[in-house]
Protein backbone atom coordinates (compact mmCIF):
# COMPACT_ATOMS: atom_id res chain seq x y z
CA UNK A 1 0.00 0.00 0.00
CA UNK A 2 2.83 2.41 0.86
CA UNK A 3 4.53 1.66 -2.46
CA UNK A 4 1.27 2.39 -4.30
CA UNK A 5 0.88 5.70 -2.46
CA UNK A 6 4.46 6.67 -3.30
CA UNK A 7 3.94 5.78 -6.97
CA UNK A 8 0.64 7.71 -7.23
CA UNK A 9 2.11 10.81 -5.59
CA UNK A 10 5.15 10.69 -7.86
CA UNK A 11 2.91 10.35 -10.93
CA UNK A 12 0.93 13.44 -9.90
CA UNK A 13 4.04 15.48 -9.14
CA UNK A 14 5.82 14.48 -12.35
CA UNK A 15 2.72 15.16 -14.48
CA UNK A 16 2.22 18.62 -13.00
CA UNK A 17 5.87 19.71 -13.05
CA UNK A 18 6.49 18.40 -16.56
CA UNK A 19 3.35 20.10 -17.89
CA UNK A 20 4.58 23.38 -16.39
CA UNK A 21 7.78 23.09 -18.44
CA UNK A 22 6.32 21.73 -21.68
CA UNK A 23 3.30 24.09 -21.67
CA UNK A 24 5.65 26.93 -22.63
CA UNK A 25 6.52 25.12 -25.85
CA UNK A 26 2.86 24.61 -26.76
CA UNK A 27 2.86 20.86 -26.13
CA UNK A 28 -0.79 19.77 -25.60
CA UNK A 29 -1.56 18.50 -22.11
CA UNK A 30 -2.95 15.21 -23.46
CA UNK A 31 0.39 14.27 -24.99
CA UNK A 32 2.24 15.00 -21.74
CA UNK A 33 0.10 12.80 -19.52
CA UNK A 34 -0.36 9.95 -22.01
CA UNK A 35 3.35 10.06 -22.87
CA UNK A 36 4.27 9.66 -19.20
CA UNK A 37 1.86 6.74 -18.95
CA UNK A 38 3.48 5.08 -21.95
CA UNK A 39 6.93 5.53 -20.40
CA UNK A 40 5.71 3.87 -17.23
CA UNK A 41 3.86 1.06 -19.04
CA UNK A 42 4.76 -2.40 -20.25
CA UNK A 43 6.97 -1.26 -23.13
CA UNK A 44 8.30 1.79 -21.31
CA UNK A 45 11.25 2.58 -19.09
CA UNK A 46 9.51 1.67 -15.81
CA UNK A 47 7.93 -1.48 -17.24
CA UNK A 48 4.69 -1.67 -15.22
CA UNK A 49 2.66 -4.45 -16.87
CA UNK A 50 -0.98 -3.42 -17.14
CA UNK A 51 -3.58 -4.80 -19.57
CA UNK A 52 -6.84 -4.72 -17.59
CA UNK A 53 -9.32 -3.17 -20.04
CA UNK A 54 -12.35 -3.68 -17.78
CA UNK A 55 -10.77 -1.92 -14.79
CA UNK A 56 -9.59 0.89 -17.08
CA UNK A 57 -13.11 1.27 -18.49
CA UNK A 58 -14.62 1.63 -15.03
CA UNK A 59 -11.99 4.12 -13.84
CA UNK A 60 -12.16 6.20 -17.00
CA UNK A 61 -15.98 6.25 -16.97
CA UNK A 62 -15.88 7.86 -13.54
CA UNK A 63 -13.21 10.29 -14.72
CA UNK A 64 -15.31 11.33 -17.72
CA UNK A 65 -18.29 12.01 -15.43
CA UNK A 66 -16.42 14.78 -13.61
CA UNK A 67 -14.71 16.10 -16.75
CA UNK A 68 -18.03 16.40 -18.60
CA UNK A 69 -19.83 17.83 -15.57
CA UNK A 70 -17.22 20.55 -15.18
CA UNK A 71 -17.38 21.16 -18.94
CA UNK A 72 -21.06 22.02 -18.56
CA UNK A 73 -20.63 23.72 -15.18
CA UNK A 74 -17.97 26.05 -16.58
CA UNK A 75 -19.80 26.97 -19.79
CA UNK A 76 -21.28 30.45 -19.78
CA UNK A 77 -24.73 30.12 -21.32
CA UNK A 78 -24.94 33.89 -21.86
CA UNK A 79 -21.94 33.66 -24.16
CA UNK A 80 -23.05 30.39 -25.74
CA UNK A 81 -26.71 31.24 -26.35
CA UNK A 82 -26.19 33.21 -29.61
CA UNK A 83 -24.39 30.24 -31.19
CA UNK A 84 -26.29 27.45 -29.44
CA UNK A 85 -28.14 26.19 -32.53
CA UNK A 86 -25.12 25.80 -34.86
CA UNK A 87 -23.05 24.40 -32.00
CA UNK A 88 -25.65 21.77 -31.11
CA UNK A 89 -26.04 20.85 -34.76
CA UNK A 90 -22.28 20.32 -34.94
CA UNK A 91 -22.34 18.12 -31.84
CA UNK A 92 -25.18 15.97 -33.22
CA UNK A 93 -25.56 16.07 -37.01
CA UNK A 94 -21.88 16.91 -37.43
CA UNK A 95 -20.83 13.92 -35.32
CA UNK A 96 -23.15 11.63 -37.30
CA UNK A 97 -21.74 12.88 -40.62
CA UNK A 98 -18.15 12.45 -39.42
CA UNK A 99 -18.87 8.96 -38.07
CA UNK A 100 -20.64 7.87 -41.26
CA UNK A 101 -17.99 9.15 -43.67
CA UNK A 102 -15.12 7.74 -41.59
CA UNK A 103 -16.92 4.40 -41.26
CA UNK A 104 -17.42 4.13 -45.01
CA UNK A 105 -13.76 5.07 -45.54
CA UNK A 106 -12.62 2.22 -43.25
CA UNK A 107 -15.05 -0.17 -44.95
CA UNK A 108 -13.83 0.68 -48.46
CA UNK A 109 -10.10 1.21 -47.87
CA UNK A 110 -9.26 -1.29 -45.12
CA UNK A 111 -11.82 -3.94 -46.09
CA UNK A 112 -13.44 -4.07 -42.66
CA UNK A 113 -17.06 -5.10 -42.31
CA UNK A 114 -19.46 -2.18 -42.66
CA UNK A 115 -20.45 -2.34 -38.99
CA UNK A 116 -16.83 -2.48 -37.81
CA UNK A 117 -15.98 0.47 -40.03
CA UNK A 118 -18.92 2.42 -38.62
CA UNK A 119 -17.82 1.43 -35.12
CA UNK A 120 -14.40 2.98 -35.69
CA UNK A 121 -16.04 6.07 -37.18
CA UNK A 122 -18.42 6.44 -34.22
CA UNK A 123 -15.65 6.05 -31.65
CA UNK A 124 -13.48 8.80 -33.16
CA UNK A 125 -16.34 11.11 -34.18
CA UNK A 126 -16.31 13.38 -31.10
CA UNK A 127 -13.77 16.08 -30.33
CA UNK A 128 -11.90 16.56 -27.07
CA UNK A 129 -12.89 19.67 -25.09
CA UNK A 130 -10.09 19.28 -22.54
CA UNK A 131 -7.38 19.32 -25.20
CA UNK A 132 -8.91 22.18 -27.21
CA UNK A 133 -9.28 24.57 -24.29
CA UNK A 134 -6.10 23.56 -22.54
CA UNK A 135 -4.32 24.83 -25.66
CA UNK A 136 -6.46 27.98 -25.96
CA UNK A 137 -5.93 28.81 -22.28
CA UNK A 138 -2.21 28.02 -22.20
CA UNK A 139 -1.51 30.00 -25.38
CA UNK A 140 -3.92 32.81 -24.37
CA UNK A 141 -5.49 32.62 -27.82
CA UNK A 142 -8.18 35.28 -28.12
CA UNK A 143 -10.34 34.37 -31.11
CA UNK A 144 -12.46 36.67 -33.25
CA UNK A 145 -16.21 36.35 -33.49
CA UNK A 146 -17.96 33.55 -31.67
CA UNK A 147 -15.46 30.80 -32.51
CA UNK A 148 -14.50 30.10 -28.89
CA UNK A 149 -18.14 29.67 -27.85
CA UNK A 150 -18.88 27.39 -30.82
CA UNK A 151 -15.87 25.22 -30.02
CA UNK A 152 -16.74 25.08 -26.31
CA UNK A 153 -20.35 23.98 -26.86
CA UNK A 154 -19.48 21.57 -29.68
CA UNK A 155 -16.54 19.85 -28.02
CA UNK A 156 -18.25 19.78 -24.63
CA UNK A 157 -21.51 18.28 -25.88
CA UNK A 158 -20.57 15.92 -28.72
CA UNK A 159 -19.29 13.02 -26.59
CA UNK A 160 -22.82 11.84 -25.63
CA UNK A 161 -23.85 11.31 -29.28
CA UNK A 162 -20.56 9.57 -30.13
CA UNK A 163 -21.19 7.30 -27.13
CA UNK A 164 -24.76 6.60 -28.32
CA UNK A 165 -23.59 5.77 -31.83
CA UNK A 166 -20.88 3.49 -30.41
CA UNK A 167 -23.40 1.61 -28.22
CA UNK A 168 -25.88 1.31 -31.10
CA UNK A 169 -23.28 -0.15 -33.48
CA UNK A 170 -22.04 -2.55 -30.80
CA UNK A 171 -25.65 -3.63 -30.24
CA UNK A 172 -26.08 -4.33 -33.95
CA UNK A 173 -22.81 -6.28 -34.01
CA UNK A 174 -24.23 -8.35 -31.12
CA UNK A 175 -27.28 -9.17 -33.30
CA UNK A 176 -29.75 -7.20 -31.19
CA UNK A 177 -31.63 -6.21 -34.35
CA UNK A 178 -32.18 -3.02 -36.31
CA UNK A 179 -35.67 -2.60 -34.81
CA UNK A 180 -34.03 -1.76 -31.46
CA UNK A 181 -32.15 1.31 -32.74
CA UNK A 182 -34.95 3.91 -32.55
CA UNK A 183 -36.26 2.83 -29.10
CA UNK A 184 -32.70 2.71 -27.76
CA UNK A 185 -31.89 6.15 -29.17
CA UNK A 186 -35.09 7.71 -27.84
CA UNK A 187 -34.62 6.15 -24.42
CA UNK A 188 -31.02 7.38 -24.24
CA UNK A 189 -32.01 10.96 -25.08
CA UNK A 190 -35.31 11.23 -23.16
CA UNK A 191 -34.08 9.60 -19.96
CA UNK A 192 -30.81 11.53 -20.12
CA UNK A 193 -32.57 14.89 -20.46
CA UNK A 194 -35.23 14.12 -17.83
CA UNK A 195 -32.61 13.02 -15.31
CA UNK A 196 -30.65 16.23 -15.89
CA UNK A 197 -33.67 18.53 -15.62
CA UNK A 198 -35.06 16.90 -12.48
CA UNK A 199 -31.75 16.71 -10.64
CA UNK A 200 -30.61 20.13 -11.88
CA UNK A 201 -33.76 21.92 -10.69
CA UNK A 202 -33.79 20.00 -7.40
CA UNK A 203 -30.14 20.84 -6.76
CA UNK A 204 -30.61 24.55 -7.47
CA UNK A 205 -33.63 24.67 -5.14
CA UNK A 206 -31.80 22.87 -2.34
CA UNK A 207 -28.68 25.01 -2.64
CA UNK A 208 -30.74 28.20 -2.50
CA UNK A 209 -32.90 27.12 0.42
CA UNK A 210 -30.63 24.92 2.53
CA UNK A 211 -27.77 26.24 4.59
CA UNK A 212 -25.04 23.73 5.39
CA UNK A 213 -23.17 24.31 8.60
CA UNK A 214 -19.82 23.67 6.86
CA UNK A 215 -19.05 25.59 3.65
CA UNK A 216 -17.01 22.69 2.30
CA UNK A 217 -20.18 20.60 2.08
CA UNK A 218 -21.54 22.64 -0.85
CA UNK A 219 -19.11 21.39 -3.53
CA UNK A 220 -19.24 17.87 -2.06
CA UNK A 221 -23.04 17.95 -2.34
CA UNK A 222 -22.83 19.02 -5.99
CA UNK A 223 -20.21 16.34 -6.66
CA UNK A 224 -22.67 13.74 -5.36
CA UNK A 225 -25.34 15.16 -7.67
CA UNK A 226 -22.99 14.84 -10.66
CA UNK A 227 -22.37 11.17 -9.94
CA UNK A 228 -26.07 10.53 -9.28
CA UNK A 229 -27.02 12.25 -12.53
CA UNK A 230 -24.83 9.86 -14.51
CA UNK A 231 -25.72 6.72 -12.54
CA UNK A 232 -29.48 7.37 -12.42
CA UNK A 233 -29.64 7.97 -16.17
CA UNK A 234 -27.60 4.86 -16.94
CA UNK A 235 -29.73 2.77 -14.56
CA UNK A 236 -32.87 3.55 -16.56
CA UNK A 237 -31.18 3.09 -19.93
CA UNK A 238 -30.44 6.77 -20.58
CA UNK A 239 -27.28 8.51 -21.72
CA UNK A 240 -25.36 9.25 -18.53
CA UNK A 241 -22.86 11.56 -20.25
CA UNK A 242 -25.66 13.66 -21.75
CA UNK A 243 -27.34 13.86 -18.35
CA UNK A 244 -24.24 14.87 -16.42
CA UNK A 245 -23.26 17.52 -19.00
CA UNK A 246 -26.73 19.11 -18.97
CA UNK A 247 -26.85 18.98 -15.17
CA UNK A 248 -23.55 20.85 -15.11
CA UNK A 249 -24.87 23.56 -17.45
CA UNK A 250 -28.02 24.07 -15.36
CA UNK A 251 -26.22 24.33 -12.03
CA UNK A 252 -23.27 26.33 -13.37
CA UNK A 253 -25.52 28.97 -14.93
CA UNK A 254 -27.79 29.45 -11.91
CA UNK A 255 -27.37 31.86 -9.02
CA UNK A 256 -26.33 29.69 -6.09
CA UNK A 257 -24.26 30.33 -2.96
CA UNK A 258 -20.54 29.49 -2.82
CA UNK A 259 -20.37 29.30 -6.60
CA UNK A 260 -16.82 30.63 -6.84
CA UNK A 261 -15.47 28.02 -4.43
CA UNK A 262 -17.30 25.33 -6.43
CA UNK A 263 -15.49 26.39 -9.58
CA UNK A 264 -12.16 26.08 -7.84
CA UNK A 265 -13.13 22.70 -6.38
CA UNK A 266 -14.34 21.19 -9.65
CA UNK A 267 -11.45 22.68 -11.59
CA UNK A 268 -9.09 20.77 -9.30
CA UNK A 269 -11.18 17.58 -9.46
CA UNK A 270 -11.36 17.82 -13.26
CA UNK A 271 -7.57 18.13 -13.57
CA UNK A 272 -6.99 15.19 -11.22
CA UNK A 273 -9.37 13.10 -13.34
CA UNK A 274 -7.66 14.17 -16.55
CA UNK A 275 -4.24 13.28 -15.20
CA UNK A 276 -5.52 9.92 -13.97
CA UNK A 277 -7.44 9.20 -17.16
CA UNK A 278 -4.69 10.18 -19.61
CA UNK A 279 -1.97 8.46 -17.60
CA UNK A 280 -3.85 5.16 -17.24
CA UNK A 281 -4.70 5.15 -20.95
CA UNK A 282 -1.01 5.57 -21.73
CA UNK A 283 -0.21 2.83 -19.21
CA UNK A 284 -2.70 0.48 -20.90
CA UNK A 285 -1.17 0.93 -24.35
CA UNK A 286 1.61 -1.18 -25.81
CA UNK A 287 3.79 1.14 -27.94
CA UNK A 288 5.36 -1.92 -29.60
CA UNK A 289 1.97 -2.58 -31.26
CA UNK A 290 1.60 0.93 -32.67
CA UNK A 291 3.78 0.37 -35.80
CA UNK A 292 1.33 -2.34 -36.94
CA UNK A 293 -1.59 0.13 -36.87
CA UNK A 294 0.32 3.23 -37.94
CA UNK A 295 -0.72 3.16 -41.61
CA UNK A 296 -4.39 2.77 -40.70
CA UNK A 297 -4.13 5.42 -38.00
CA UNK A 298 -2.44 8.00 -40.24
CA UNK A 299 -4.88 7.31 -43.08
CA UNK A 300 -7.93 7.69 -40.86
CA UNK A 301 -6.53 10.84 -39.27
CA UNK A 302 -5.75 12.52 -42.60
CA UNK A 303 -9.15 11.54 -44.00
CA UNK A 304 -10.91 13.05 -40.99
CA UNK A 305 -8.80 16.22 -40.98
CA UNK A 306 -9.02 16.85 -44.74
CA UNK A 307 -12.38 15.38 -45.76
CA UNK A 308 -14.80 14.10 -43.10
CA UNK A 309 -14.71 16.98 -40.60
CA UNK A 310 -14.56 19.77 -43.24
CA UNK A 311 -17.64 18.30 -44.94
CA UNK A 312 -19.47 18.15 -41.60
CA UNK A 313 -18.44 21.68 -40.57
CA UNK A 314 -19.02 23.50 -43.86
CA UNK A 315 -22.32 21.73 -44.58
CA UNK A 316 -23.70 22.99 -41.24
CA UNK A 317 -22.06 26.36 -40.53
CA UNK A 318 -22.57 27.65 -44.08
CA UNK A 319 -26.30 27.91 -43.33
CA UNK A 320 -25.55 30.39 -40.54
CA UNK A 321 -23.42 32.68 -42.73
CA UNK A 322 -20.34 32.21 -40.58
CA UNK A 323 -17.23 33.51 -42.44
CA UNK A 324 -15.26 30.88 -44.33
CA UNK A 325 -12.08 31.56 -42.34
CA UNK A 326 -13.90 30.85 -39.09
CA UNK A 327 -15.42 27.68 -40.56
CA UNK A 328 -11.96 26.56 -41.68
CA UNK A 329 -10.58 27.09 -38.19
CA UNK A 330 -13.45 25.19 -36.52
CA UNK A 331 -12.80 22.42 -39.03
CA UNK A 332 -9.14 22.29 -38.04
CA UNK A 333 -9.88 22.23 -34.30
CA UNK A 334 -11.27 18.70 -34.38
CA UNK A 335 -8.91 17.17 -31.86
CA UNK A 336 -9.62 13.57 -30.84
CA UNK A 337 -8.84 12.74 -27.23
CA UNK A 338 -9.47 10.70 -24.13
CA UNK A 339 -13.20 10.13 -24.71
CA UNK A 340 -12.51 8.39 -28.03
CA UNK A 341 -9.96 6.10 -26.40
CA UNK A 342 -12.40 5.31 -23.58
CA UNK A 343 -15.13 4.46 -26.11
CA UNK A 344 -12.64 2.14 -27.82
CA UNK A 345 -12.23 0.34 -24.49
CA UNK A 346 -16.03 -0.01 -24.35
CA UNK A 347 -15.84 -1.76 -27.72
CA UNK A 348 -13.04 -4.08 -26.61
CA UNK A 349 -14.91 -5.10 -23.44
CA UNK A 350 -18.39 -5.34 -25.02
CA UNK A 351 -17.93 -8.96 -26.05
CA UNK A 352 -18.43 -8.73 -29.82
CA UNK A 353 -15.88 -10.08 -32.34
CA UNK A 354 -13.69 -7.26 -33.71
CA UNK A 355 -10.98 -8.10 -36.22
CA UNK A 356 -9.02 -4.84 -35.98
CA UNK A 357 -6.84 -3.78 -33.05
CA UNK A 358 -9.38 -1.05 -32.44
CA UNK A 359 -7.87 0.21 -29.18
CA UNK A 360 -4.42 0.95 -30.62
CA UNK A 361 -5.91 2.34 -33.86
CA UNK A 362 -8.00 4.87 -31.91
CA UNK A 363 -5.10 5.48 -29.51
CA UNK A 364 -2.83 6.39 -32.43
CA UNK A 365 -5.53 8.55 -34.09
CA UNK A 366 -5.91 10.53 -30.85
CA UNK A 367 -2.15 11.01 -30.47
CA UNK A 368 -1.72 11.99 -34.12
CA UNK A 369 -4.64 14.42 -33.96
CA UNK A 370 -3.44 16.18 -30.81
CA UNK A 371 0.21 16.22 -31.93
CA UNK A 372 -0.49 17.69 -35.38
CA UNK A 373 -3.71 19.68 -35.01
CA UNK A 374 -3.07 20.72 -31.42
CA UNK A 375 0.49 21.87 -31.95
CA UNK A 376 -0.39 23.82 -35.11
CA UNK A 377 -3.58 25.32 -33.68
CA UNK A 378 -2.03 28.72 -32.77
CA UNK A 379 -0.29 28.89 -36.16
CA UNK A 380 -3.52 28.17 -38.05
CA UNK A 381 -5.36 30.84 -36.04
CA UNK A 382 -2.71 33.42 -36.94
CA UNK A 383 -2.59 32.40 -40.62
CA UNK A 384 -6.36 32.80 -40.86
CA UNK A 385 -6.15 36.18 -39.10
CA UNK A 386 -8.50 35.12 -36.31
CA UNK A 387 -6.55 36.43 -33.33
CA UNK A 388 -8.50 39.03 -31.36
CA UNK A 389 -6.58 41.17 -28.86
CA UNK A 390 -9.69 42.68 -27.29
CA UNK A 391 -11.97 39.84 -26.17
CA UNK A 392 -10.30 37.13 -24.03
CA UNK A 393 -11.16 33.50 -24.78
CA UNK A 394 -11.70 33.01 -21.04
CA UNK A 395 -14.97 34.95 -21.30
CA UNK A 396 -16.42 31.76 -22.75
CA UNK A 397 -16.25 30.23 -19.30
CA UNK A 398 -18.30 30.81 -16.15
CA UNK A 399 -15.16 30.77 -14.03
CA UNK A 400 -13.80 33.82 -15.84
CA UNK A 401 -13.55 37.00 -13.82
CA UNK A 402 -12.30 40.33 -15.14
CA UNK A 403 -9.91 42.26 -12.98
CA UNK A 404 -12.03 44.51 -10.78
CA UNK A 405 -11.37 48.20 -11.09
CA UNK A 406 -10.26 50.40 -8.21
CA UNK A 407 -13.62 52.22 -8.00
CA UNK A 408 -16.20 51.24 -5.41
CA UNK A 409 -19.83 52.32 -5.57
CA UNK A 410 -21.95 52.87 -2.47
CA UNK A 411 -25.67 52.34 -3.06
CA UNK A 412 -28.58 53.03 -0.73
CA UNK A 413 -31.43 50.67 -1.58
CA UNK A 414 -34.84 52.39 -1.81
CA UNK A 415 -38.26 50.79 -1.21
CA UNK A 416 -39.07 50.75 -4.93
CA UNK A 417 -35.69 49.40 -5.98
CA UNK A 418 -35.73 46.32 -8.21
CA UNK A 419 -33.39 44.49 -5.86
CA UNK A 420 -35.18 45.27 -2.57
CA UNK A 421 -36.43 42.29 -0.54
CA UNK A 422 -34.60 39.80 -2.72
CA UNK A 423 -31.73 37.42 -2.05
CA UNK A 424 -28.54 38.39 -3.88
CA UNK A 425 -28.74 35.23 -5.99
CA UNK A 426 -32.27 36.15 -7.14
CA UNK A 427 -31.62 39.84 -7.81
CA UNK A 428 -30.20 39.41 -11.35
CA UNK A 429 -27.12 41.45 -10.48
CA UNK A 430 -24.52 40.73 -13.20
CA UNK A 431 -21.81 38.32 -12.09
CA UNK A 432 -19.03 40.81 -12.86
CA UNK A 433 -20.50 43.14 -10.20
CA UNK A 434 -19.38 42.15 -6.70
CA UNK A 435 -21.23 43.16 -3.52
CA UNK A 436 -18.33 43.65 -1.13
CA UNK A 437 -20.38 44.35 2.00
CA UNK A 438 -23.74 45.57 3.26
CA UNK A 439 -24.22 48.30 5.86
CA UNK A 440 -27.47 47.70 7.73
CA UNK A 441 -28.26 50.12 10.56
CA UNK A 442 -25.15 49.97 12.74
CA UNK A 443 -24.12 46.52 11.47
CA UNK A 444 -21.70 45.58 8.69
CA UNK A 445 -22.53 42.32 6.86
CA UNK A 446 -20.28 40.23 4.62
CA UNK A 447 -22.86 38.86 2.16
CA UNK A 448 -23.22 35.58 0.29
CA UNK A 449 -25.68 34.50 -2.37
CA UNK A 450 -28.53 33.84 0.06
CA UNK A 451 -28.22 37.18 1.89
CA UNK A 452 -31.46 39.20 1.70
CA UNK A 453 -31.23 42.80 0.42
CA UNK A 454 -33.54 45.08 2.42
CA UNK A 455 -34.73 48.66 1.84
CA UNK A 456 -32.37 51.24 3.41
CA UNK A 457 -29.43 48.83 3.10
CA UNK A 458 -26.21 50.48 1.94
CA UNK A 459 -24.44 48.23 -0.56
CA UNK A 460 -20.75 48.63 -1.28
CA UNK A 461 -20.13 47.16 -4.73
CA UNK A 462 -17.08 46.79 -6.99
CA UNK A 463 -16.87 46.33 -10.72
CA UNK A 464 -15.83 47.81 -14.06
CA UNK A 465 -19.19 48.79 -15.51
CA UNK A 466 -21.88 50.08 -13.15
CA UNK A 467 -24.24 51.20 -15.93
CA UNK A 468 -25.66 47.68 -16.24
CA UNK A 469 -27.25 48.17 -12.79
CA UNK A 470 -29.41 51.14 -13.80
CA UNK A 471 -32.55 49.17 -14.65
CA UNK A 472 -32.34 47.15 -11.45
CA UNK A 473 -31.66 50.00 -9.04
CA UNK A 474 -34.38 52.36 -10.26
CA UNK A 475 -34.28 55.31 -7.79
CA UNK A 476 -31.59 54.00 -5.47
CA UNK A 477 -29.12 56.63 -4.34
CA UNK A 478 -25.47 56.03 -5.18
CA UNK A 479 -22.13 57.59 -4.42
CA UNK A 480 -18.81 56.85 -6.06
CA UNK A 481 -15.96 56.32 -3.63
CA UNK A 482 -12.30 55.44 -3.96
Amino acid sequence: MINLMIMCSLVLLICITSSKILYKFGVPILLIFIGLGMLAGSDGIVGIYFDNYELTRQICSMGLVFIMFYGGFGTSWDMAKPVAIPSILLSTVGVAITAGLTGIFCFKVFDTSLLEGLLIGSIVASTDAASVFAILRSQRLNLKGSIASILEIESGSNDPLAYMLTIIILGLMADKGYDTIIPMLLNQVVVGILSAVLLGKLTIYLLRNTKFEIDGFYPIFVMGIAVLSYALSEHFGGNGYLSVYMTGIMIGNSKIPHKKSMFQFFDGISWIMQIMLFFILGLLSFPSQIPSVMIKGISISIFMICIARPIAIFSILSWFKIPLKQQAFVSWVGLRGAASIVFAIYAVTYGVPIESDIFHIVFFVALFSVAIQGTLLPTVAKKLDLIDDESPVLKTFNDYREEIGTNLLEITVQNNSGIANKAIMDSNIPEDILIVMIKRNEEVLIPNGSTQILPKDVLVIAGNDFEVLNDLLDNSNSNLCI
